[in-house]
């Protein structure tokens, strides 16, 4: 396992390189870059991230003075100072070639060092570690309450396949999974935050304004009170897929010989179903708990927190995106695919410690 593990961890290395280099020649490509933006803002316009502008931002050159030609290639540039153009270029660091800055970068990025921000007047880590929070703790009490309902919910769907209550529990699970997280969330807004009925839960924020100075039992309460209705909406739209999976996997396990045998030794149902089966059922189940996390993280908290106000990662990424802030983007970037990476490779070890017949040494990585 330890021979295992060290070429997976070496393995992050060239991968996290090669996610970083797709992803920067991807954003230097699309229009509307940081330098477009201020342009904009100095003269008072709006930047869609949608238009296309005569050449990349990767492909920035800096003018020369008196240039109108170079002052072009930005939308809006014309009748401004190109010394003004050169400044911005030499602020957000595009006076230097598009290898040099990533270059540059990577070498940051070793030490953690993100950069500051374009326009908020921050330290892209100061930020990351202000957001991460929020969205870890989406993300945890997210994968943990669909864990504790889709495993018992499939479990009791295996023993009773085909009664009544598997079929409409299934066709429930076919509602979840075909209708998007954002519409349920859009829906518990409109019955229990004041949409148009009643007004239970809070629309906003992790926690109250004045959650400092409630008393630890009150700020608990206050804390699940606010994250109710968002994990209530990741949850809905979920569980259906590791129902279904704890499902099948049972009825995989329940339909073999040694299930068979151990009924016929006269053992219960119950220790048949807890003491054999549910360790051989619960092996995808139980290891796909980080590639779980991964997935909520990466993909289903994002619409939510921008749904509810939530000030996580997802949302701070979202704006990064649509302000063409750079240093932000990269940064975020940059945890969420060491943080995949490294719980890919818990998924991977915890197969094995749930199943020391499995033993992913003697594969080739």
């Amino acid at each position: 396992m330890i021979a295992y593990a060290t070429r997976r961890i070496l393995l992050i290395i060239p991968t996290l390189f090669a996610i970083m280099v797709v992803n920067f020649v991807i954003v230097q490509a699309a229009p509307g870059g940081p330098v477009e933006q201020m342009i904009a803002k100095l003269k008072g316009e709006g930047v869609s991230a949608t238009e296309r502008v005569s050449g990349g931002a990767g492909e920035i050159k800096m003018p020369s003075a008196g240039s109108a030609a170079v002052n072009s290639r930005y939308r809006g540039a014309r009748g401004l100072d190109p010394a003004l153009i050169k400044e911005l270029e030499k602020q957000y660091g595009f006076d230097k070639p598009p290898l040099t800055r990533f270059a540059l970068m990577m070498r940051h990025y070793l030490t953690f060092d993100f950069g500051k921000s374009f326009f908020r007047d921050q330290r892209v880590i100061d930020l990351i570690k202000s957001k991460l929070p929020v969205s870890i703790s989406i993300g945890l009490w997210t994968t943990l309450v669909t864990y504790l309902v889709s495993i018992p919910l499939g479990i009791k769907k295996a023993v009773r396949d085909g009664s009544r209550f598997d079929v409409w529990s299934s066709a429930v699970i076919i509602i979840g999974y075909a209708v998007p997280g954002f519409l349920f969330a859009v829906l518990l807004i409109v019955l229990f935050a004041g949409g148009s009925y009643l007004s239970i839960f809070p629309l906003r924020g992790l926690v109250s304004d004045n959650w400092a100075s409630l008393s630890w039992p009150l700020r608990i309460a206050d804390y699940f009170w606010h994250i109710t209705l968002p994990i209530a909406a990741l949850v809905i739209s979920g569980f259906a897929t590791l129902t279904m999976l704890t499902k099948n996997c049972f009825l995989d396990e329940i339909n073999k010989q040694y299930v068979l045998t151990a009924r016929a030794k006269g053992l219960s149902e119950r220790r048949v179903l807890y003491g054999h089966v549910f360790r051989n059922a619960m092996l995808l189940v139980v290891a796909g708990f980080p590639a779980a996390l991964v997935g909520i993280l990466f993909t289903g908290s994002l619409l939510i927190e921008v749904i509810f106000s939530l000030d996580g990662l997802g949302l701070l990424g979202f704006e990064a995106a649509i302000n063409r802030d750079y240093p932000i983007m990269f940064g975020t970037i940059y945890v969420y695919t060491l943080v995949g990476l490294a719980l890919k490779l818990v998924s991977d070890l915890t197969y094995m410690l749930i199943d020391p017949r499995i033993d992913f040494a003697t594969r080739r990585t």
